[in-house]
């Protein structure tokens, strides 16, 4: 676009002068101008990825309780094998824990008992439901250290620099959008700090069927995910107990 300056005077040259580049401005989206940043907004949903997978959650007439009962049970690796999965977390008092999908709190007690009264955790959640249970749960646990989060399904809404320790248990599976989401994540870990990430291991012709139809990617791609998000990868930890799950620990 060519905008014909008058040059009668240097007020008019001023005047010209901002109304093309208001112009200019308002085309940008025509011109190809920010482009960059709309297509970080316009992050694709993750690929393979169940329809409906974080629907339930999301609803309104949700039952916590029901899902008290799937999540908390022994029969479940993570409720069976927690005192490991603490373990390899790594955590001294007075640092700050983020735990990324909280769910109904199977750790949110532990990681606040061990960060201590000087310390913080945010039970991070994108589910409204799991948010008022959460911070009742906190309430009647008398854990003032605990802060809880609602997310969005791109950004963990917490604040850059601010943990010490990410956790992700049985839930990196479910982002829908994983390298936006990742990005907040790296964001929020100060440096040195460690992100643990535990999820089920999805291998063709072995994993059951739910876990192939319910896994959109297998460890290995999730791992490259995560590196490609800017950590480094530090170790798989072994987890006696462990049969479909694994854990994996990363660093800023």
């Amino acid at each position: 676009m060519v905008v014909q300056l008058q040059t009668s005077s240097p007020r008019r040259l001023a005047k010209t002068l901002w109304l093309g580049l208001g112009i200019c401005c308002a085309l940008a989206p025509s011109l190809g101008m920010g482009q960059e940043t709309a297509g970080q907004a316009g992050e694709k949903r993750a690929e393979n990825l169940p329809e409906n997978i974080n629907a339930r959650f999301l609803d309104p007439d949700m039952n916590v309780e029901d899902f008290i009962k799937r999540f908390e049970i022994e029969s479940r690796e993570v409720f069976a094998c927690r005192e490991q999965i603490l373990a390899a977390i790594d955590i001294q008092a007075g640092m700050h824990v983020a735990d990324v999908g909280a769910g109904t709190g199977l750790y949110m007690g532990p990681i606040a008992r061990s960060v201590g009264r000087e310390g913080k955790v945010f039970a991070v959640e994108v589910s409204p439901k799991f948010v008022k249970h959460l911070r009742q749960r906190a309430k009647d646990e008398d854990l003032p250290q605990v802060e809880v989060v609602l997310c969005s399904e791109r950004k963990v809404n917490l604040k850059p620099g601010s943990v010490d320790r990410v956790f992700i248990c049985d839930v990196y599976h479910h982002f829908e959008y994983p390298k936006s989401t990742m990005r907040s994540i790296h964001a929020a870990l100060r440096t040195g700090g460690k992100l643990i990430v535990v999820d089920f291991d999805r291998i063709e012709g072995k994993s059951r069927e739910w876990l192939l139809g319910h896994i959109r990617a297998p460890k290995a791609v999730f791992k490259q995910e995560i590196i490609d998000a800017g950590f480094q990868f530090e170790k798989e930890i072994p987890i006696d107990g462990f049969e479909e799950n694994y854990l994996l620990r990363f660093t800023k």
